[in-house]
């Protein structure tokens, strides 16, 4: 025969009478959970989870996507002028050279390594160019003196070795004419228009003397052709 049940072990709760004292682990009774009643009853917070960050793909470099991002935002510098909106790059050079101007002499070494080293780079595409201008204008003048000697009839070559301007003096290479077939035609269209003006303004000319009532919308013709050529002069020289 079983022995009288055991009274169940009830957990130690607050005690509702008037002396209970409130402390640690001791909770007042109207703030503490209330039994089958949650205690976050709206639920997860809204975007609490956070997401995790997709991993670059293998071929993406994606630090110096973000690194080129910075360097061209924009921001606020103060200038002599007032408020300006620059680079991030350009605001860093302009601090490094401003600080290095003051005497800075760390400044100083960076700035003139970092200006050594734009214009060294900058001299060898340079010469680069020099010297790939001059190889393909001379072997174009070979090459076009071949056909020439052999009746060879052949496309003539875009940019054509005769619009390449090379001056050794100065070692700057002109290029004035065209560089593509899309190019040659806009330049030929060009040409014919400025034939056509110069053969109008002659022909505007001549009527000053046989229209003297019409003198001056003829001088104002004239000018406004005159304007137009030299527009397509700047672009395709005589």
């Amino acid at each position: 025969m079983s022995g009288p049940d055991k009274p169940t072990a009830r957990p130690n709760l607050p005690s509702k009478r008037a002396d209970y004292e409130i402390g640690y682990a001791k909770p007042p009774v109207s703030t503490r959970f209330q039994r089958g009643q949650s205690g976050n009853p709206s639920g997860r917070r809204k975007g609490a989870i956070k997401k995790r960050t997709a991993l670059p793909a293998l071929n993406d470099e994606r630090l110096k996507t973000i690194i080129l991002e910075e360097a061209y935002r924009s921001i606020s510098i103060n200038d002599p002028n007032g408020q300006i909106d620059i680079p991030m790059a350009q605001a860093v050079v302009r601090s490094l050279a401003v600080n290095a101007a003051k005497g800075n002499q760390r400044a100083q070494r960076l700035f003139t390594e970092l200006l050594t080293s734009v214009e060294r780079d900058n001299k060898k595409l340079h010469d680069e160019w020099l010297k790939t201008a001059i190889n393909y204008k001379a072997e174009w003048d070979e090459e076009l003196a071949r056909r020439k000697k052999f009746g060879i009839e052949a496309p003539p070559p875009l940019p054509h070795p005769d619009d390449i301007i090379i001056d050794m003096n100065t070692g700057s290479v002109r290029i004035k004419g065209p560089m593509t077939k899309e190019d040659k035609v806009r330049w030929d269209q060009l040409r014919d228009l400025k034939v056509s003006i110069k053969e109008n303004i002659k022909e505007m000319a001549a009527l000053l003397d046989t229209q003297p009532e019409d003198r001056d919308q003829i001088k104002a013709e004239i000018q406004h052709s005159q304007r137009v050529l030299k527009m397509i002069s700047a672009v395709i020289e005589d």
